[in-house]
């Protein structure tokens, strides 16, 4: 399949690259969309981001105009530097018999500007530059022209944009336009394809996910009634669905409490891959410590044995964390992100431990409690929220937030009202100390 390019820019350059684009005819399919002026730019990425697969821009001044479109696309900018001005040099010497010396010359570097001139042993004493950054308004580029030609500084006018050589040329001035040349063309092309074809071959890559609850195997055992094992599996089971969904992924059970999920590089990249969340949910529903190793690879076997070795990675580090190997073998991890809440086994702060001791509550019991908090989102919590996200009794919910306050690690901050016949319901706030103490 033939990576679709959009070219964009003035009709010369556009036509110019889709000629040299010919070369590539093998990989590339040019897409022309001509503009009479750079912010059209923006309208024509809005309106045809699903004909193309990446933008190649004749020029810089695009930076700007495609930024504003939200194409999430890759952009590729044809760069003008010293042989493109070179080239117009010898335009406006060899063809129109102009003297080089007074000049105003816009968005190229002063270095390659003056460099040029040096290398051609021509005087630049007279030769004014307007370099160029993103934020640069066009209109400080024509303003830096006209001042100049009109205060009789300079006798010709150098521009990389075709609608400033324009508008130039309208109001009688003397103007060149300064195009990129063929083997910048080429270079860029080039790059764009190799860069393409890098990430697609990436994000066609095999992803698989092992996910792993330990000691689920164990339960039946004397933990619990093989009913509540199967419930519990079940719950489990029901998480590790919601994420595989999420990632557009295949699902399946290698055991009790093993799961493995198939899915693909660019999927899991494009959806923002939440392990961290997953995590959280299997640590709310059982306090078996679970870990997820990611495999990345060009077959599903090399994807599977890379997750093991992930998995193996992430079960030596830490309960509740993922670690990541690619297809190259590079090992990452613990995979960090954002919004993951962590659920420690043990504290190091032996007043919290102490105190947690009395209240009869363990340290994963009140990590949780604390993660609850978090989700709510108002740093307050109810015995009921805690009754439906550990799974257990209003009645046990709130004899454990009643023993945190007894402790001074937790407070009551108010009361609501029941949705049906009876007392007002406690509102709580585990105390920010105790989390900071505690983790």
């Amino acid at each position: 399949m033939k990576i679709r390019a959009g070219i964009v820019g003035p009709s010369d350059s556009v036509h110019l690259i889709g000629d040299i684009a010919k070369e590539y005819s093998d990989r590339l399919l040019p897409v022309p969309f001509v503009y009479q002026n750079t912010e059209e730019a923006t309208s024509i990425m809005q309106q045809n981001q699903s004909s193309v697969d990446l933008w190649v821009f004749a020029g810089p001044a695009l930076y700007n105009p495609a930024q504003k479109s939200g194409s999430k696309q890759p952009f590729y900018y044809l760069r003008l530097d010293a042989a493109s001005l070179t080239k117009t040099l010898a335009e406006i010497g060899y063809k129109g018999g102009f003297s080089l010396e007074r000049m105003s010359i816009d968005m190229l570097t002063e270095r390659d500007v003056y460099e040029t001139y040096r290398d051609l042993n021509i005087p630049s004493e007279q030769v004014y530059v307007h370099e160029y950054s993103h934020d640069t308004p066009i209109e400080d580029l024509l303003s830096f022209h006209i001042t100049l030609f009109k205060r009789g500084k300079v006798d010709i006018c150098v521009t990389c944009l075709y609608s400033i050589y324009e508008e130039l040329v309208s109001q009688g001035i003397t103007a060149y336009w300064v195009s990129p040349t063929r083997s910048n063309i080429r270079e860029t092309l080039s790059t764009a394809i190799q860069q393409w074809e890098t990430m697609h071959f990436k994000q066609s890559q095999i992803a698989a996910l092992l996910v792993k609850v330990e000691k689920m195997e164990k339960k039946t055992d004397y933990n619990m009634v093989s009913y509540d094992l199967h419930r519990l599996n079940l719950e489990i089971q029901s998480a590790v669905i919601s994420f595989s969904e999420s990632i557009s992924g295949s699902f399946m059970t290698l055991g009790v409490g093993t799961f493995i999920i198939f899915s693909t590089r660019g999927s899991i990249q494009e959806t923002g891959m939440q392990v961290g969340s997953l995590l959280e949910t299997l640590a709310l529903i059982t306090e078996s410590p679970s870990n997820v190793g990611i495999g990345y690879g060009e077959t599903a076997l090399a994807a599977e044995e890379n997750a093991r070795l992930a998995l193996n990675h992430a079960q030596n580090y830490d309960a509740f964390c993922a670690f990541l190997v690619d297809a190259g073998g590079t090992i990452e991890g613990p995979l960090k992100e954002e919004e993951i809440i962590s659920f420690g086994y043990r504290t190091e702060n032996k007043e919290i431990s102490e105190k947690l001791k009395q209240c009869g509550v363990t340290i994963t019991t009140f990590n949780k409690i604390l993660s609850v908090q978090k989700r709510m989102g108002s740093h307050s919590i109810t015995a009921s929220n805690i009754a439906e996200w550990l799974k257990m009794t209003p009645r046990n919910a709130r004899r454990i937030l009643n023993s945190l306050v007894e402790e001074g690690i937790a407070e009551i901050i108010g009361e609501e009202a029941p949705t049906s016949k009876g007392r007002p319901r406690k509102i709580y706030r585990v105390k920010t100390d105790a989390v900071q103490q505690s983790t």
